[in-house]
């Protein structure tokens, strides 16, 4: 593994790049998820797409983990879209992949409707931030959740997760999920965020991960599901916007978060298959 640095917008992110033994099969831009950084998801990804031969790069998002920018925390769909498309630029191959995971699976959309360089994409657990703020993981959110945030202002920032073991296990299976794996030795970092600026609101809510799905044709769209996902319509969503050729994979009894770890072996096997045929 090999620690990089490459610019995004004048901001200058941290990468890890792996490599792979032998000439590489191709290149993939591994992106994390909300929240996460590149020692996390990513990082397990794009260790094992090596291993299959790809060389792949994790990196840290803008104002986030190890890469520049202020305020921290700050989550700007634009940027994180840019920042994939940076990767894109900086692996300067021809032919180049983008696997993204959770909000990443969303941006990796939205950076390969309009960037041709990408040739092949891949979301596991997809999630489209715009949507999981305006109606929630489970799609079943009241508008108003949103309008309260918006009336929040722009100064200042909110916890992402619950304090305690308790309060996550009382906010549902999924927000247990995410706590666990955030905020407990299954994989807590200490630059992973554990909150985001009142600001990030605003940009949030403007964006539609899935507005240029359709140009992503006929370039190939892979998506991976855990079949017990909370938010496994937004990948039905984004199917059916995707012009095709596409591909669904589910994967029986996983959540979403499990396939930020539990599931990473699985995933790549389909991933590597997905990759190899288009890459």
């Amino acid at each position: 593994m090999e620690t990089v640095t490459f610019p995004s917008n004048g901001l200058d992110l941290a990468g890890h790049l792996y490599r792979p033994e032998g000439e590489p099969r191709g290149a993939i831009v591994v992106g994390h998820p909300g929240s996460g950084v590149k020692e996390q998801a990513a990082g397990a990804y794009a260790r094992q797409l090596a291993d299959q031969g790809f060389l792949a790069l994790a990196f840290d998002a803008a104002y986030q983990g190890e890469s520049a920018g202020e305020p921290r925390g700050l989550e700007d769909p634009a940027q994180r879209v840019e920042d994939i498309r940076a990767a894109v630029t900086f692996l300067d191959a021809e032919n180049v992949g983008v696997l993204g995971i959770c909000a990443s699976g969303g941006y990796g959309l939205a950076a390969s409707g309009t960037d041709q360089r990408i040739k092949a994409v891949a979301a596991v657990s997809l999630a489209d931030i715009a949507r999981q703020f305006r109606f929630g993981a489970d799609g079943t959110q009241d508008p108003a959740v949103l309008q309260g945030m918006l009336a929040q202002g722009q100064d200042g920032s909110f916890p992402l997760f619950p304090e305690t073991e308790e309060q996550a296990r009382q906010a549902g299976p999924h927000a247990y999920d995410g706590w666990e794996y955030y905020c407990t030795p299954r994989a807590e970092h200490p630059r992973s965020a554990k909150t985001l600026t009142w600001n990030s609101v605003g940009r949030i809510a403007a964006f539609d991960a899935f507005r240029t799905v359709d140009l992503i044709t006929p370039r190939p769209v892979l998506f991976v599901v855990g079949r017990d996902a909370v938010t496994s319509w937004m990948t039905v969503e984004a199917y059916q916007k995707a012009a095709g050729p596409k591909e669904v994979h589910w994967i029986e009894g996983a959540g979403h978060v499990d396939l930020y770890d539990r599931y990473v072996p699985r995933v790549v096997e389909r991933v590597t298959e997905f990759f190899g045929k288009n890459l």
